[in-house]
């Protein structure tokens, strides 16, 4: 598995006879098909995006080349996926949860948590799970009163801990 692949869409099923395929997005952006030229499958294979629309809550995809049912029946159950390089740029103060996963977690006075191993949603605000080998897991709401610092070159997250975690 190349960790430097991010799986924005999932290939359900042809669309038609014409060599459609029914995409499901695995992304917060699915907006971002409309100006894709290519895309990488899970298997390595690149294929060249000749179409793109939207029905209904799918993406409707073709790819150059690929012309009808039969061409693209065993593209089924493929993941779609792009670069890091190729993401959508977040707003600042907002990261992929990829980028989280994996940060040490230390306290206002430098003593360290553990490590975010797990990002939960919730309605409100995600929750970030630090944990320490051999202890019960920090669950750590992704808040600016909480989070106050994400140090992403130096894989560091700094939290001001509430009172009831001391």
């Amino acid at each position: 598995m190349n960790t430097n692949l991010i799986t924005i869409g999932k290939i359900v099923a042809p669309h038609g006879v014409r060599g459609d395929v029914r995409v499901i997005a695995l992304t917060d952006f699915p907006e971002r098909f409309q100006t894709m030229k290519q895309v990488l499958l899970d298997n390595g294979q690149k294929l060249d995006i000749s179409g793109v629309k939207y029905h209904k809550q799918d993406v409707l995809m073709k790819f150059r080349g690929l012309d009808d049912r039969n061409a693209v029946e065993a593209l089924k159950g493929k993941l779609l996926q792009v670069t890091k390089e190729e993401l959508v740029d977040l707003p600042e103060g907002h990261y992929y949860t990829f980028d989280i996963i994996g940060l040490a977690v230390y306290d206002e006075d430098g003593q360290p948590l553990g490590t975010i191993t797990d990002v939960i949603t919730t309605g409100s605000n995600d929750v970030y799970v630090a944990e320490v080998a051999g202890k019960t897991p920090v669950l750590i709401p992704a808040l600016k009163d909480v989070v106050k610092n994400i140090d992403l070159p130096n894989k560091r997250m700094t939290v001001k801990l509430q009172e009831e975690w001391e």
